[in-house]
This record gives C-alpha cells, sequence and structure tokens, in this order.
C-alpha cells in the first residue's frame, strides 16, 4: 500500500503585504496539486491587486510593486472566492494540503475572505475539513533538537529539494509539497502507520506545545511578544472583519 507521503497531495503558498494576518493583504497566490511522488503537478496561480499600497521591505521579498499588481492583478473579491474554492476542492477530494507555516497563509486568507467576500474559510469546508500538512510543524516534532533556523529555504537545504525562485507563490508551494514527501521517507517509521486526518490532529498538539515553548523562551529573554498555539487557523479578530 503506498504511504500518504507518496500519494496525491497539494500544496498552498501566498506572497503578502507583510506579514501581520488581520491587517495584511494578499498579493499572489497558488494552489499545486500532484497525483504521485513524481508526477508532473497542475498548478493554479492568482494575482492581485490588494487595493492598498505594497510596502517597499515586502516587494523586497517578492518581487511584485504596486505598478505590477495594478497593471496585471485582479481584485481581490473574485480571487480569494477561486482560492477558497480550489481549497475545498482538496478537502472535498480527500488530499491532504501541505502549508508551509500555516497559521500565517490560512489565516490571512480566511480575513481576506471576511474582508471581501463576508464569508470566512470554514464556510468553505463545513462539509469536507481541510487535512493540513505542516512542514514546519513536522519538521520541528520529528527532528526537534537540530539546530538552526527553520525556513522554507533552511528546509529545502536540509532534506535536499530544489527550491526553484524562492518567494514566488507556485515555487515555494511545490518546495513544501517536495519537503513533505522528503520528510515523509525519512521519518517513515514514524509516520507511515498514521493516516492524514490523525496526522492533522498531532499537529495541531505539537504546535501548541512548540508555541509553549517559544513563548516560555521570550519569557525568559524578557520579549513581550506572544505566541500564538492555535493551528492550522487562527481565531477570528472583531477588527479583522
Amino acid at each position: 500500500m503506498t504511504c500518504w507521503y507518496e500519494g496525491p497531495l497539494a500544496a498552498f503558498d501566498t506572497e503578502t503585504t507583510g506579514v501581520d494576518v488581520e491587517t495584511d493583504r494578499i498579493v499572489s497566490a497558488a494552489v499545486v496539486v500532484q497525483d504521485a511522488a513524481g508526477t508532473r503537478p497542475r498548478v493554479s496561480r492568482w494575482l492581485v491587486n490588494p487595493g492598498v499600497p505594497v510596502p517597499a521591505g515586502a516587494t523586497a521579498v517578492h518581487g511584485l510593486t504596486d505598478e505590477h499588481l495594478q497593471l496585471n492583478g485582479r481584485w481581490p473579491a473574485p480571487v480569494m472566492l477561486e482560492i477558497a474554492e480550489a481549497l475545498a476542492e482538496q478537502a472535498a477530494a480527500g488530499r491532504p494540503l501541505v502549508v508551509m507555516n500555516a497559521p500565517f497563509d490560512l489565516t490571512l486568507l480566511d480575513r481576506e475572505l471576511r474582508r471581501h467576500r463576508a464569508s470566512s474559510l470554514n464556510r468553505w469546508l463545513d462539509s469536507s475539513p481541510l487535512l493540513v500538512l505542516d512542514p514546519r510543524v513536522l519538521d520541528k516534532h520529528l527532528d526537534r533538537y537540530r539546530k538552526g533556523r527553520r525556513t522554507l529555504t533552511d528546509l529545502c537545504a536540509h532534506y535536499g529539494v530544489e527550491l526553484d525562485g524562492a518567494h514566488d507563490a507556485a515555487a515555494d508551494a511545490q518546495a513544501s509539497l517536495d519537503v513533505v514527501r522528503a520528510l515523509g521517507r525519512r521519518f517513515a517509521a514514524r509516520l507511515e502507520r498514521l493516516a492524514p486526518p490523525e496526522l492533522h490532529n498531532l499537529q495541531a498538539v505539537w504546535h501548541a506545545a512548540q508555541a509553549r515553548g517559544l513563548q516560555a523562551w521570550f519569557a525568559r529573554s524578557g520579549s513581550e511578544e506572544s505566541v500564538d498555539p492555535a493551528w492550522p487557523l487562527r481565531p477570528d479578530l472583531p477588527a479583522a472583519a
């Protein structure tokens, strides 16, 4: 029997105006679907005119300027609808969805849906919930004592995955998917008996524990920064609507 990490997977990634899920906006997004390891992926891409200025710091990361987005991007409302439909399609098919640092991308999408569609991400997932695989959570749990950073670039280097065009949503989504496959193979003895629904639930527990550990480290360091333990979607805040 084929293990889940060799079978059908999808991946989702965004590029944004910043790192605040409550106020920042999506400027590009991609969903990559692969029926099995090594097969040709199907890629859906979206480019968004967010209707707000893109900070220079964000442009320096992903290369998307105000001028380019105004000329080539679509208005957010129809794009958010299409992305929600694409993710709901993966959920209905029972296809696990790889999302690197899921609470960021999924929460930001949820807030954009609330902002532009008077809806929420969960509204699209009532009948079939997402089965999320977060390479950041998985790696931190399975190889918790490894030193060093754990960005997507770092994980690609560690697991021998090619990242061609970092900070392009489609390239990052494909790389995240490949990292999960590589991670699954490396830790097969610990993962192959876990079905994606069970693994989804376990990641929520693992992420919460990781968040508590990071929060304790911040406290010892005298930092007031807070870490949200929710995974894969942060609770709604009234201001987000």
